[in-house]
């Protein structure tokens, strides 16, 4: 996308000693078979006494089965952690999901499934050649909506968690809503109304997109089907009061390899760099000023992660974390020897879509690595002023994520808060101060990999100035493995 950029980071490379060793970035990528629960006693600083909640974070727990490494993280078996935070304290738990292929691999010792990132059944092409069938492992999203707690895989239907103990009670059909192996995507948005909105993708060479409303109970109250041309592989999505909208990536899937057991399906997913994004907007009502799906075409390399979206008189303005272009997965590569040099930073971008010209516009916000965006959740599909993030430690080439990073859209100032060097980030959450009038009063919690006693931390911010530093640090007797997504609620559950 800024091939000139792009060229003065490789120059940097050259200059700039790095922020974080590979070895030490490595050591979150390490398994951890072994569920906790207990008060953490560990804490530097003061929980904020307001500060009231449950913080749900799932993510891979299991990076091999008996010793033998999966291809790659995102084929692991789902894990929640949860941290409960009362009257100045906080207690972990975190619990396998206990979905049917987790139970068969454990009880057999050995991988059953292949994965779609590339893990393979052990006995090569043979062994693998026409199997379809792939586990459900829940490890992408966990929410707490409608007094139900789901665990959340893109590919299949979620599992219901008792939020008390963690225990994995049944798949979810919301009451026959869903079918069985039915789709329900990891990124549901809420709408400050009390909407959750999520999507499914039925992909192929005409794609279904699926959108899904439920209400504060947790019943689905609208489930529409959309169709659009090509292969769709989109992870995330966003929503204004009056939209749903999908970057559709410049990708190819040819499923021959998969077929015929060489390698992962997502391995058979190659970008195809000169050709355009399509923007796909959906209305979600019929009352708006376009009636039917609306596509529009930009050049935006690839996108994983939005940060929100808003409408403006006869535009809408998306923000997203966008890559020039996306990092295959190969099917001999190794994951944990990733060569940050090598590939393109995820950068900030925002998009003007014009619905009366249909033309779109491209901004870059910033050029600092960055990921799992987050922002205040009143303003979810509307204008807003703050974004926080996941980042490098340094502004000028791609690293691993060890800082949070906090941009004023408005005024363009920015903020950062490092770990570095030897600590590494995961997705950062919002939490409102209860009656704030302020879009950034709050706080921003995170989980952290200290590398140099191989656990993790849990360490509270500020959200009005990352200048303070840690307002608490609690450390936890584990380390955690590098996680996915989560979510906060001001539901307490011990």
């Amino acid at each position: 996308m800024q091939t000139l950029e792009t060229q003065a980071h490789q120059q940097d490379h050259q200059i700039v000693e790095k922020s974080y060793t590979i070895k030490d970035w490595q050591g979150g990528y390490e398994s951890l078979p072994e569920e906790y629960d207990y008060w953490i006693d560990d804490i530097e600083g003061e929980i904020p006494p307001e500060l009231a909640g449950t913080l749900f974070r799932n993510g891979a727990g299991l990076l091999d089965i008996n010793g033998e490494r999966l291809h790659h993280p995102f084929d692991g078996d789902g894990m929640i952690s949860r941290i409960t935070f009362i009257n100045g304290r906080a207690h972990f738990r975190n619990r396998f999901v206990q979905t049917a292929g987790y139970l068969a691999e454990q009880k057999a010792k050995k991988i059953l499934y292949r994965g779609v990132f590339g893990t393979q059944k052990p006995g090569g092409w043979l062994a693998n050649i026409f199997d379809f069938k792939l586990k459900n492992i829940a490890n992408t999203n966990v929410i707490y909506w409608g007094k139900k707690l789901l665990a959340l895989w893109e590919a299949a239907e979620p599992y219901l968690l008792n939020p008390h103990t963690l225990e994995t009670l049944e798949n979810e059909y919301f009451n026959g809503v869903l079918s069985k192996g039915e789709a329900f995507s990891a990124h549901p948005r809420i709408d400050p109304r009390g909407i959750l909105v999520n999507f499914a993708i039925k992909p192929g060479l005409l794609t279904t997109i699926t959108i899904f409303e439920l209400n504060t109970k947790g019943e689905i109250t609208s489930k529409k089907n959309h169709k659009v041309p090509g292969f769709c592989f989109i992870h995330d999505f966003v929503i204004t009061e009056n939209y749903c909208i999908f970057f559709q990536n410049p990708v190819k899937f040819n499923p021959i390899p998969f077929a015929l057991g060489i390698c992962g399906a997502a391995e058979c997913i190659k970008v195809q760099k000169n050709q355009p994004t399509k923007i796909i907007i959906i209305p979600r009502t019929t009352n708006t000023p376009i009636e039917k799906v609306k596509i529009l075409e930009t050049k935006a390399g690839f996108i994983f992660h939005h940060v929100n979206a808003f409408e403006l008189e006869n535009e809408i303005i998306v923000d997203s974390i966008c890559y020039e272009s996306l990092m295959e997965v190969e099917p001999n590569s190794d994951y944990r020897k990733t060569d940050f040099d090598k590939n393109s930073p995820p950068q900030i971008w925002r998009f003007h879509l014009n619905l009366l010209e249909n033309q779109v516009q491209n901004q870059l916000i910033d050029t600092r690595t960055t990921e799992f965006p987050t922002i205040h959740p009143c303003h979810v599909g509307k204008p807003y002023r703050y974004l926080y993030s996941a980042a490098a430690h340094q502004s000028t080439f791609n690293a691993p994520l060890q800082a949070i990073f906090k941009v004023d859209l408005e005024s363009g100032t920015k903020q950062l808060w490092s770990t570095a060097p030897r600590g590494f980030v995961g997705e950062p959450i919002f939490v409102p101060r209860v009656n704030s009038q302020q879009e950034d009063d709050g706080w921003i919690i995170v989980v952290v990999y200290n590398a140099e006693n191989h656990r993790s931390e849990i360490v509270i911010l500020d959200a009005q100035n990352l200048a303070k530093g840690r307002i608490a640090k609690l450390g936890l007797k584990h380390h955690i493995p590098y996680g996915l997504h989560g979510s906060f609620t001001p539901e307490i559950f011990i």
